[in-house]
């Protein structure tokens, strides 16, 4: 099984981007997406940004990690 993180982009620097998870901040490849901005929300996986996630999606996502 594979689990996507989601997670708030923090900084752009061309193909990398600071996110941060819950608090916990690392920079990860957004090769796979075209224009990322500050604020915007992405999945992410393997430490990739896969997706452009909407803030609603985040929230869902970030709601079931923590029952689990």
């Amino acid at each position: 099984m594979c689990v996507g993180l989601a997670a708030r982009v923090v900084k752009v620097n061309k193909d990398m981007v600071l996110v941060d998870a819950s608090g916990a901040r690392r920079e990860v490849s957004a090769e796979l997406l075209d224009e990322l901005d500050p604020g915007d929300y992405v999945m992410i996986h393997a430490g990739m940004a896969i997706a452009k996630i909407t803030a609603d999606d985040e929230a869902e996502t970030t709601a079931l990690l923590e029952d689990l």
